[in-house]
């Protein structure tokens, strides 16, 4: 029996052909350290001609994109290139887009901070005459105006959130594309969604007028309506495309068991876009809870404290912030504007919990996080 035994042939490596997708790359931090660099270069020649801060901003910016594009060109490749630059451009729009939003809460913040106190959130603006100095003192208060927000919110979101989900589930559940009603449904609710707030406001008016009188108009309730008209239409188009989410397979495989129509949309498609649903109602909350308008027009201003919806003028945080800072207060002009900033601040804390609520809802009730 013999044995045969190999003998490793003598084979050189085969020397490959570098790939045009495998290039060299720029060291770490490339564009951070580009970015420093680019802007300083840039301040220095700015102060040496007149600085301008937007100016320095906008060359610094376009002179990185330069920059950092040619030197990817040079040790990347084109490619490579291209996807810097255009990362580039998105994070500068972006940045772009975040300037009026940091300004606007920095504004609100630093001119109302100092107005949210207990006295202030707890307490009823008032005025009183001190009998010692002879003058009218004015004590800012923004209870009214936390209790009409509620109440007028609330109100028109227990009467649209139901209305709008029942549409979008009738729209998406029990009709076809090809039915004329659905077709005029969804054109009124497209009209809707573009109507200016004051046309609304000015229509509540107009329907309570007629039921009860011009005087006798002005109410919670009244001004909880023009906000139905605005919030209807949003939560119509939220409920729908979440609705429209759900795979049909869930809904085959109901049906496949015998259950109900009804049943399927309570219990298989409702349940499994309640975190979208939850989010877009509370996205129309948020969109209508600071309105000024329709609510100026049909709640008028109250004086005072009014929890009855039904009967006598409510005002509302945003109502309060127009009239504190358009309206001062003669006596004291100085605590109308304070009231105003402190009425601004409260409605974005206010806007900004509901947002974390839709969060943490979406968060529990989402199908991936039952399992």
């Amino acid at each position: 029996m013999s044995t045969s035994t190999r003998t490793p042939s003598n084979r050189t490596p085969s020397t490959r052909t570098p790939s045009a997708l495998v290039v060299g790359q720029l060291p770490p931090f490339s564009e951070l350290w580009t970015l420093i660099a680019v802007t300083i270069a840039v301040g220095v020649i700015f102060m040496l001609i007149g600085f301008s801060i937007p100016g320095w901003l906008i060359v610094s910016a376009i002179t990185y994109l330069v920059v950092i594009g040619a030197l990817s060109a040079v040790a990347e490749g084109r490619r490579k290139a291209t996807d810097r630059v255009i990362r580039g451009l998105v994070t500068a729009a972006f940045l772009l887009a975040m300037i009026p939003l940091v300004s606007t809460l920095w504004t609100v913040i630093s001119h109302g901070i100092a107005q949210i106190t207990p006295d202030f959130i707890f307490g009823v603006s008032r005025s009183e005459f001190d009998v010692n100095s002879l003058e009218v003192k004015v004590f800012p208060g923004a209870l009214q105006a936390i209790v009409g927000t509620l109440e007028t919110t609330g109100i028109a979101a227990l009467i649209s959130i139901p209305i709008g989900l029942l549409t979008a589930v009738w729209l998406t559940e029990y009709t076809l594309p090809t039915n004329p009603v659905r077709r005029i449904v969804t054109f009124l609710v497209d009209v809707m969604t573009g109507i200016p707030s004051i046309v609304a406001g000015l229509f509540a008016f107009s329907l309570f007028a007629l039921i009860r009188g011009p005087r006798e108009a002005y109410s919670g309730f009244s001004a909880a309506i023009a906000l139905c008209v605005l919030m209807i239409p949003i939560v119509v188009r939220a409920s729908e495309e979440m609705i429209r989410l759900v795979p049909d397979e869930l809904r085959e495989a109901s049906y496949a068991l015998g259950v109900p129509k009804w049943r399927t949309i309570i219990h298989v498609v409702l349940r499994t876009a309640v975190a979208g649903l939850v989010t877009g109602m509370v996205l129309a909350i948020a969109r209508v809870i600071g309105e000024t308008a329709p609510i100026y027009i049909a709640a008028g201003i109250a004086g005072g404290l009014n929890t009855d919806p039904l009967n006598g003028a409510m005002q509302t945080l945003a109502v309060l912030a127009y009239t504190g800072y358009q309206f001062p207060n003669s006596q004291d002009p100085a605590a109308s504007l304070l009231e105003a900033w402190g009425s601004a601040l409260l409605l974005v804390i206010l806007v900004i919990v509901l947002n974390l609520v839709a969060r943490i809802v979406s968060r529990l009730f989402a199908p991936k996080a039952r399992r």
